[in-house]
C-alpha cells in the first residue's frame, strides 16, 4: 500500500516538473523565461505557369539556391518557332502602316499624271473623229458614213472620256494618299500583331523556373523528361527567410512577454553559440497544448502560440530543428 501511494505521488510530481517545463516558467530569480520550441520556415512549391514537358532540372535536394536563379527549364521549341512567325507577321504588318503613312512616292503621282494626260488625249482624239464622221454624214446625206459607224465613233468618244475622268480621279487620289480609315485599320493590325508577338515571347520566357527567394530545395518532385503543369509542382523550396521559433506561454507567463523583446535561441548541438531574436508574435486566442506532448495533463492546458523571429545570418538553425528560447524579462511579475 505504502509503495502504491509513493508510485503515485512520484508520477505526480513528474507532471508537476514537465508540465512546469513545457510551459516554460522560467526561474523568476535570474530573470529569464525559457521556452521550448521549433523551428519553422516558409515553404514554397515551384510550378510552371505553362504546361510542357520537363527538359533540365538543374538543382539537386540540399541545394541551397538564391533568389533568380534558374532551376529548370521546359522544352519550349514549339513555342519558340511560333514567336518567330509572328515577329515575321509584325513586320509585314509595320511596313504596311509604314507604306499607308508615307503615302504615294513622287514617281506614283508622276506616273498618275501621265496616265491621265494619255486618256485625255486620247478622249480628244475620238472627239475629234466623231466630228468628222457627223460633218461628212451631214455633207453627203448620209451616204459617206453609215449610222453604224456613227454610232461606234459616238460610243468610242464616250468610253475615252470616261477613262479620261477615271484617270483624272486616279491622279486626286494619288495625290491625297490613303484614306484615314485605313491608316487606323492598318495601326490596329500592328497592335494586334505585336501584341501576339509579346505574349508568345513571354510564353517562352515562362518555360524557365527561377527561385523568387533564396532558400534550400527540399525535394524534386518531377524528374527530366516529365510533364509539368501549373497544377503539378517541379520543387518544394524551404525559405531561408524569414525564419523563426513556435513556441507556447502558459497564462501565467503571457502577461511578462510582449512583441519586440529581445530573444536568444540554442540548440542542442550548439548551446554555446545563441542566435539572436525578437518576440514578433503573440496569439490572441489561447489553445490547448499541441498533440505531440503526450500526457493527458498537458493536453489540456490552455496556452498561447508565440513566433520568436530570429536573425540566423550563419545558418545555424534548420526546419523542425528543437531549441530553446530564453527570454530575459527582469524580474517583472
Amino acid at each position: 500500500m505504502k509503495k502504491s501511494v509513493g508510485a503515485a505521488l512520484l508520477a505526480l510530481v513528474l507532471v508537476a516538473l514537465t508540465l512546469f517545463w513545457f510551459l516554460g516558467r522560467g526561474d523568476d530569480r535570474d530573470g529569464v523565461l525559457e521556452l521550448h520550441g521549433n523551428v519553422d520556415v516558409r515553404q514554397v512549391s515551384l510550378a510552371f505557369e505553362e504546361a510542357g514537358r520537363l527538359a533540365e532540372l538543374n538543382v539537386e535536394e540540399g541545394d541551397t539556391v538564391a533568389a533568380g536563379d534558374i532551376v529548370a527549364r521546359l522544352d519550349t521549341e514549339t513555342l519558340a518557332l511560333q514567336a518567330r512567325q509572328a515577329e515575321a507577321e509584325l513586320a509585314a504588318r509595320r511596313a504596311q502602316l509604314d507604306q499607308l503613312r508615307n503615302g504615294s512616292r513622287p514617281e506614283e503621282i508622276a506616273q498618275a499624271r501621265e496616265a491621265r494626260r494619255a486618256a485625255q488625249a486620247e478622249a480628244a482624239r475620238t472627239r475629234q473623229d466623231l466630228a468628222r464622221m457627223q460633218q461628212a454624214r451631214a455633207a453627203t446625206d448620209g451616204r459617206a458614213v453609215s449610222t453604224q459607224d456613227l454610232d461606234a465613233a459616238r460610243s468610242a468618244a464616250e468610253a475615252a472620256a470616261a477613262r479620261a475622268g477615271e484617270a483624272g480621279q486616279a491622279l486626286t487620289l494619288a495625290r491625297k494618299g490613303p484614306r484615314a480609315e485605313q491608316v487606323a485599320t492598318a495601326a490596329a493590325q500592328v497592335q494586334a500583331a505585336e501584341a501576339q508577338a509579346a505574349l508568345l515571347r513571354h510564353r517562352v520566357e515562362m518555360g524557365v523556373l527561377r527561385a523568387p527567394h533564396r532558400g534550400v530545395v527540399r525535394a524534386r518532385l518531377l524528374e527530366e523528361g516529365d510533364m509539368a503543369s501549373p497544377q503539378r509542382p517541379v520543387l518544394d523550396l524551404a525559405l531561408l527567410s524569414p525564419k523563426w521559433v513556435r513556441v507556447y506561454v502558459g497564462e501565467a507567463d503571457l502577461g511578462r512577454v510582449h512583441p519586440g523583446m529581445a530573444a536568444h535561441v540554442t540548440s542542442d548541438s550548439a548551446p554555446d553559440a545563441p542566435v539572436k531574436g525578437q518576440v514578433g508574435y503573440i496569439s490572441s486566442v489561447a489553445e490547448f497544448t499541441p498533440k505531440s506532448v503526450e500526457t493527458e495533463e498537458l493536453r489540456t492546458a490552455l496556452v498561447y502560440e508565440v513566433r520568436v523571429i530570429v536573425s540566423d545570418t550563419r545558418e545555424a538553425l534548420r526546419l523542425g530543428q528543437p531549441v530553446t528560447v530564453r527570454l530575459d524579462i527582469g524580474g517583472q511579475k
